[in-house]
């Protein structure tokens, strides 16, 4: 390292001698100019003298110096000297002073102020500032007068190899197809250097290869790299790792240098065909599997990856090319082989095919090398399997006339079991298609029977399913539709199309027609309806009217005469016999109303009523209508007002005394008076006894026995109330079955200061005949009318 390092500064040092040695005589040995001094007063001698100078001498500038420079990086014991300044205007008498200002002046450079010498303080870099500039001036050191305008120069730092070089970039990724000839491009890079690129060599650089041999190579000034061997297998190697060196000092000797990786990778091409793992596959696979269903895969390796691994797969040859098909998984890339139709074990056990994976993109440059495709064989055996029951065909349509005798066989369905144990064979109907069970089918041989009558006319079609069930295996069904088509019969005799009623005027003409009327058949004919018409045998004579038959299959019907009229006769009525064309024939009378009415002259109905002409003139039947109405709501009303009055005659109050037993009033409660509801004083009708602190309860049944109070002995064909509510309380406290709903509230007091005194009649020595109730009417209105209703039950019971 010590010599390496002397190495360089040699290298270094040596033209930066060379040219200290042709700078300093320039700054040293120029002439000075000297001062003229002359005198104030000559005007013309200092035009004169100015002239003689503009002859004999050029003009130059006071100050005599180059381009200063300095070397990076220098560091030594004392500062390193710059250069001197020095002007021709000074004598050597130290009255003139130098000053430095500008880019690191007194701290980077320093100036001697008496001997103009320049020295750098601190080491320099010229990757961080490559040039400083600063301005000198001579000024006069008593008077610091500027002796000369100021001047600017540049000190430059020189460049040493101080940097390496360094790949920005790196570490680098790069890919190159596999199987590539020599030369092949694979990637470039790019290395920098911070020293000067324009003085020396510091900053040239070149590449090299360190790492990678013998794969790739280095272009060493351009840095691109490229294949070095022919028919890289990626499939044998994938990726490779590359050093790249990039020195400078054009790679000399001395020269720094710095180095990044490249990551090569081989991409895939398709240089490899698809191989099966095995030449010969074997499978099985139940007969009864359904359609589409996959059975095996087959699996055909690539050693190549991405789009030139895929392959795609085929049945080229075998005995059952048409029965199975091969797709490829497009995520796994394996055959899968799937049933294209029907197996039978009975019929075929085993198949034999031959299968072929091809590659789907093929690269041009690699097909001499052989064909990118492989074949393996297959071999399939078929399992038998318990299979339900085979119809001898997938549907079945029978015909049957709607005629047709009950427990008659419409047809016969037929069905086997394709197994080999052959399995007997049970026929049944799925009730849920024949909900009127009209159809029976026999268990054993599949003969169909009508089990109700059919009507073409209510159902032209009945679809029916069929049930075939193993006996050894009731799991294993089949069902197949029949469609049951009813023929016609003529069983069904032609009707009017509709209840038709004719209208005739009074005015008509002999031969007018009246009415054409046409026919129905609910039957239906192959060869379409044709219908007769006539008149009854005791009718063909009618003198009033006849028929004719239409070509359109309708009849019309036809006045004899002219001259009908309503007061004769209103209504007529013809019998018609309807007859069709099958066999045997069918037939019906139907009756035609004919109405007279009367008619304007244009032939339109007006009226058809006899009554028109008996009713009075200007008084029509809705007239009459109303009329009749309005009586009978009259007669309504006047019958709600007589029940009414007679309702409100009845008395109030009940005169039968005998009844009072059975209408019992309660008084449950008592106020201080009539007008007074709110502001009385309740202790008033508290009983005294009550202080005691007992009250018997009314809710329960006592456990003493209260005497009664001694009332008056009753009057002659009165009703002793009290009495009678003693004995009923007295049944009651002695039934311990009876519930304590009946209760009796007592009110032993019932105030004090009273005018009118006890109102209740149980303790009243008086009875109803004896009391007076005139004076009720002073107590206001409400007495008063309660004293007029007891007063007029005295007046009855003495009538």
């Amino acid at each position: 390292m010590p010599e390496r390092l002397t190495e360089m500064l040699m290298d270094t040092w040596t033209p930066l001698i060379i040219l200290w040695i042709t700078v300093l005589p320039s700054i040293y040995m120029a002439p000075m100019n000297q001062s003229q001094v002359l005198p104030s007063g000559s005007s013309t001698g200092l035009k004169r003298l100015n002239e003689e100078q503009r002859v004999l001498h050029r003009s130059r500038r006071g100050w005599v110096w180059n381009q200063m420079f300095v070397l990076e990086e220098f560091s030594g014991p004392e500062p390193i000297l710059v250069g001197r300044l020095h002007t021709d205007l000074d004598p050597g008498s130290s009255k003139i002073k130098y000053i430095l200002s500008g880019d690191g002046a007194g701290t980077i450079f320093v100036i001697n102020d008496k001997t103009g010498d320049i020295h750098a303080m601190k080491r320099l870099d010229r990757e961080e500032k490559a040039e400083y500039t600063l301005t000198a001036q001579a000024v006069d050191r008593d008077t610091n007068q500027p002796l000369e305008p100021p001047s600017e120069f540049i000190i430059k730092v020189q460049d040493i190899n101080d940097n390496a070089p360094e790949f920005v970039e790196g570490p680098y990724h790069a890919t190159v197809p596999e199987m590539s000839v020599v030369g092949t491009f694979v990637t470039k890079v790019t290395a920098t250097d911070a020293d000067d690129p324009v003085y020396g060599n510091s900053a040239k650089l070149v590449y090299s290869i360190l790492e990678g041999q013998p794969y790739f190579s280095i272009e060493p000034h351009t840095a691109i790299i490229k294949t070095a061997l022919p028919n890289m297998d990626r499939e044998a190697k994938e990726e490779y790792f590359v050093v790249i060196q990039a020195k400078d000092m054009g790679g000399h000797m001395g020269g720094l240098s710095g180095t990044t990786t490249v990551t090569i990778t081989l991409s895939d091409v398709n240089d490899n065909p698809p191989k099966f793992a095995q030449s010969l596959y074997h499978f099985s696979v139940m007969e009864d599997v359904a359609l589409g269903e996959p059975i095996g895969r087959v699996k055909a390796n690539d050693l190549d990856i991405g789009e030139n691994a895929k392959s795609s797969y085929d049945i080229i040859e075998g005995d059952g090319m048409d029965i199975f098909e091969i797709t490829t998984d497009a995520q796994t890339q394996d055959g899968i082989i799937r049933v294209r139709k029907p197996l039978d074990f009975e019929t075929k056990k085993s198949y034999t095919l031959k299968v072929e994976a091809a590659n789907i993109h093929l690269d041009p440059r690699f097909l001499s090398g052989g064909p990118f495709k492989d074949t393996a064989t297959v071999k399939i055996v078929v399992e038998d399997a318990d299979e339900p029951p085979v119809f001898s065909s997938p549907t079945y349509l029978l015909e049957v006339h709607e005629n047709a005798a009950l427990n008659s066989v419409l047809g016969q369905v037929t069905a086997h079991d394709p197994d080999v144990s052959s399995s007997p064979i049970r026929f049944s109907i799925d009730r849920h298609t024949d909900l009127e069970r009209q159809f029976n089918i026999n268990a054993e041989d599949g003969k169909i029977t009508l089990a109700t009558p059919l009507d073409r006319e209510t159902s032209t079609w009945h679809n029916i399913t069929i049930v075939a069930t193993e006996t050894r295996n009731h799991s294993q069904v089949s069902r197949v539709p029949v469609a049951i088509k009813v023929l016609d019969v003529n069983d069904n005799a032609p009707e009017f199309a509709s209840e038709h009623e004719a209208f005739l005027c009074e005015n008509g003409k002999p031969g007018q027609v009246i009415q054409i009327v046409s026919a129905v058949d609910k039957d239906d004919p192959k060869n379409g309806h044709y219908f007769l018409y006539s008149l009854l045998p005791e009718m063909v004579n009618n003198p009033n009217f006849t028929i004719k038959k239409n070509e359109d299959n309708t009849l019309s019907i036809l006045a004899k005469h002219s001259g009908f009229s309503r007061q004769k006769q209103e209504v007529y009525l013809l019998p018609i016999v309807i007859s069709d064309s099958g066999t045997p024939p069918m037939s019906s009378t139907g009756t035609l109303t004919i109405r007279v009415c009367g008619c304007s002259s244009d032939g339109i109905v007006q009226s058809c009523n006899v009554e028109a002409y008996v009713l009075p003139i200007g008084l029509s039947m809705g007239a009459l209508i109303a009329i009749l109405a309005c009586i009978i709501l009259l007669l309504v009303i006047v019958v709600l007002f007589v029940t009414l009055r007679r309702h409100k005659n009845e008395p109030l109050i009940i005169k039968d005394d005998e009844d009072v037993r059975e209408n019992i009033i309660r008084y449950d409660d008592e106020g201080g008076g009539e007008e007074d509801t709110e502001a009385f004083d309740i202790a008033t009708l508290q009983n005294p006894d009550g202080i005691n602190g007992f009250l018997p309860r009314k809710d329960i049944k006592p456990d003493l026995q209260f005497m009664p109070r001694q009332g008056l002995a009753p009057v002659p064909n009165g009703v002793d109330v009290d009495e009678f509510i003693n004995v009923r309380l007295h049944e009651a406290d002695n039934d311990p079955t009876a519930p304590p709903y009946d209760s009796i509230q007592i009110y032993g007091y019932e105030g004090k200061g009273s005018a009118a005194g006890s109102l209740s009649s149980l303790e009243s020595s008086t009875s109803d005949s004896d009391q007076n109730f005139d004076y009720l009417s002073e107590w206001g209105p409400r007495f008063k009318r309660l004293g007029e209703l007891y007063s007029v039950g005295e007046s009855d019971k003495e009538t």
